[in-house]
């Protein structure tokens, strides 16, 4: 297992720099002087010299390229424009927000996501197959923000279940802040549960027609053993592999929602970067939140070496 965590964890230095490299070129690449963008058409050339000697612009590429990659392994993703304060620090003071958000839509999607994708491929072609269906079908229909508007007039303002605004400043008792999470988790925990039941059905429904589930149901093995020890642990493979590719598009998703409903993370922190174009900041969110989908399909990558013991032999 050692072995296989060690080439894993090495696989995933070559996209770390790839990923870099990219950040790098699609940041340059945007129309215009990067100076007079942030500091308007009025800005004195002094003041735009200045700037661009601050940012490094007035270097050759390939020492602006060779200074970011140094600076990035070293832990400086340097400093907000707009606060003078290191974007790092700006970053790790709502990411944690973020996170819980994005695992609780994930632990949402899998709670509800999972028992519908096998009750789904137990009564193929059943009434609950047919639910089951439909109900993905709308999760999947919603885009997040629209979802996330209707679910905040309906339970927040028109019954009051809910707080109308988020917990921006994450503090008060642990029961408040679950009943502040409670319906941006939902939220995005719908469209989890979506893909997470279709893709459970599809696999289940492969499995199933294995010729050692036959056996095993030959020799007598209970129906709940047979689903679980046998069925469900030989089709996590593809339910695994959803969940990591869909925590990034969880994150994208969970902006959106951080900003319907006044919550701190990065979708805040995002919109303001833009509004006071400070790309410094923009340029450190791209890499963090890169970093992150990285960290995510690696540990996706170990999780299957642990289900299936055939795959860290492969």
């Amino acid at each position: 297992m050692i072995g296989y965590l060690v080439r894993r964890i090495l696989l995933a230095i070559p996209t770390l720099f790839v990923m870099l490299t990219a950040i790098f070129v699609l940041v340059r690449l945007v129309p215009g002087d990067a100076a007079s963008v942030i500091l308007g058409d009025q800005a004195s050339a002094a003041s735009l010299a200045a700037l661009r000697e601050k940012l490094g612009l007035d270097q050759p590429v390939h020492v602006q390229y060779l200074s970011f990659l140094g600076k990035i392994l070293s832990g400086d993703f340097g400093e907000s424009l707009s606060s003078g304060r290191s974007v790092l620090r700006e970053v790790l003071l709502v990411l944690p927000s973020t996170i819980e958000l994005t695992v609780a839509a994930i632990a949402i999607g899998l709670l509800f996501g999972l028992p519908l994708g096998i009750a789904a491929a137990l009564a193929r072609n059943g009434w609950v197959d047919y639910v089951s269906r439909v109900v993905s079908l709308v999760g999947l229909s919603f885009p997040a923000f629209v979802s996330g508007i209707l679910m905040l007039i309906v339970f927040a303002i028109q019954l009051g279940w809910f707080p109308v605004l988020g917990n921006t400043s994450g503090a008060g008792s642990f029961a408040e802040r679950m009943r502040a999470l409670a319906l941006p988790a939902l939220n995005l925990g719908i469209i989890m549960t979506a893909y997470v039941m279709r893709v459970t059905r599809a696999a289940m429904l492969g499995v199933l027609t294995e010729d050692y589930i036959r056996t095993a149901r030959a020799k007598g093995v209970g129906p709940s053993r047979l689903v679980v020890t046998h069925a469900l642990r030989n089709g996590l493979i593809p339910i695994i592999t959803v969940v990591g590719l869909y925590f990034g598009t969880l994150i994208g998703n969970s902006v959106l929602t951080e900003i319907i409903f006044n919550r701190p993370g990065l979708g805040k922190l995002i919109i303001g970067a833009l509004n006071a174009r400070d790309y410094t900041l923009l340029q450190g969110l791209m890499i963090i939140f890169a970093i992150c989908v990285i960290v995510v399909n690696t540990l996706t990558d170990l999780a299957y070496g642990l289900v299936d013991p055939r795959v860290k032999y492969s």
